[in-house]
């Protein structure tokens, strides 16, 4: 109750003090970087003034506004890590593995979801691993190839509408059909492919979810957002058993 109220009062102190301008740089590194430069741990290197301070942080000079600045971040660090010390040790809650699950499938990095519930980017990792969560390549050149599914997303049929996991993709996506060969020959001037004869395996028409580009290509659902593509079954990984653990499918 008292973290609640605490934080409650930290955020109603950050709306009135201060309001950030487009063209500022007040990401936290940088006012990091100025509390560096301002307290030089160095007794030989001279601080800079407040007035090099706000050039720094592209802010007009002004000392008030300055201070309000460093006063709100340190702040903020207080409060992370009084959060931080009160979680270390405690296993997670249904609430917290559920938002972890679905921020990391929906496309959130860990360490972010780390920092938003107060926890360590191990601790992240290790709920991901330990209930069988698809991961993602964390480098752009790991995107380009399929990823290795968890023991508990494999599986060799899916019905249509079920969320699954792209491991091409690196993403969620839904069934839209099988393309069984009776589905094959149903279609006028469509190639028909036995998919289990050629690869060992069903194919399946899915959508990948994604949220909307704002310039949608040939491929690209409107609005919606994601697009349409073809899986062979060993590329998708069901997500079912997720729903074990309270998550929600369908808010991913």
């Amino acid at each position: 109750m008292l973290c609640a109220v605490y934080y409650l009062n930290w955020r109603l102190n950050l709306k009135r003090g201060l309001k950030k301008k487009s063209h500022e740089k007040l990401t936290s590194q940088n006012i990091q970087h100025v509390i560096g430069l301002l307290n030089p741990t160095e007794t030989s290197t001279k601080p800079i003034t407040k007035r090099e301070a706000c050039s720094i942080l592209n802010i007009s000079y002004n000392t008030t506004r300055l201070d309000k600045i460093l006063q709100d971040y340190y702040d903020q660090k207080e409060y992370r890590s009084k959060r931080v010390s009160q979680n270390r040790g405690r296993p997670p809650r249904p609430d917290e593995i559920q938002d972890i699950v679905k921020e990391y499938l929906s496309g959130e990095n860990v360490s972010n979801i780390a920092k938003g519930l107060y926890r360590s980017p191990a601790f992240v990792k290790s709920i991901l691993e330990k209930i069988g969560v698809p991961q993602r390549p964390t480098k752009v050149e790991g995107r380009k190839q399929e990823y290795y599914l968890p023991e508990q997303c494999v599986s060799d049929s899916f019905e249509e509408g079920e969320i699954v996991w792209s491991a091409t993709h690196h993403a969620p996506a839904v069934i839209d059909r099988k393309l069984s060969k009776e589905y094959q020959d149903s279609k006028p001037g469509l190639q028909t492919v036995d998919y289990i004869d050629k690869y060992g395996c069903e194919c399946y028409g899915i959508h990948v979810r994604q949220k909307p580009s704002g310039e949608a290509d040939l491929w690209e659902i409107p609005d919606i957002g994601g697009f349409h593509a073809f899986a062979l079954a060993y590329d998708l990984g069901k997500l079912k058993h997720l729903e074990e653990y309270g998550v929600d499918l369908q808010k991913i």
